[in-house]
């Protein structure tokens, strides 16, 4: 049975521009999620909120997981604050299996977003989740919450966000995807 590693963010400091916070909204899909990753036959663990990224980090590198998701929206810079809008899916250039994920993530999100135009996968060594961790890592920014239409579509949007991930897990283990 395929394992994963499930890592909604833990960045509670992140303040949605209506209310809330990224930690928050993270949590809902992460819970979300796993009725579809449970009738698909896929394991997962999870972080724990009280965790810092190190901590997080450290648990999903303490078993062998087939797979890591880490689960973000984004944020504007400063000067630019609630004009941004897009999905961006990171993974760590050197991993075949990592891009595929990627590529997976943005095919499904294409048929979920508003914009499918405006899904980028994105290489990068800048992220620890993506380069310490041993098993294929990507992360995904479902949207801008410092954005006013974004962060509401996220929120409008937990169980169809969270069944595409899902849907996404099932296809990168190639199996048919089941509904719960």
């Amino acid at each position: 049975m395929p394992k994963i590693y499930l890592s909604p963010s833990v960045q509670e400091y992140n303040h949605y521009i209506d209310g809330g916070n990224e930690e928050y909204y993270m949590y809902l899909i992460a819970d979300a999620m796993e009725p579809y990753l449970r009738a698909n036959g896929i394991d997962f663990d999870r972080n724990q909120p009280e965790m810092t990224l190190a901590q997080v980090i450290a648990d999903a590198n303490a078993q062998d997981y087939d797979l890591h998701l880490a689960v973000h929206s984004n944020a504007s810079p400063e000067a630019s604050a609630g004009q941004n809008t897009g999905v961006e899916i990171y993974h760590f250039p050197t991993s075949q299996n990592g891009k595929r994920f990627a590529d997976i993530l943005k095919n499904n999100y294409k048929s979920i977003y508003r914009e499918p135009g405006d899904i980028r996968v994105i290489p990068t060594r800048s992220l620890a989740e993506l380069r310490r961790t041993k098993a294929p890592a990507v992360l995904i920014e479902v949207g801008y919450h410092d954005n006013r239409e974004e962060a509401q579509w996220i929120r409008d949007n937990i169980d169809t966000i969270a069944r595409t991930l899902a849907k996404s897990v099932a296809e990168y283990f190639n199996r048919e995807f089941v509904e719960p």
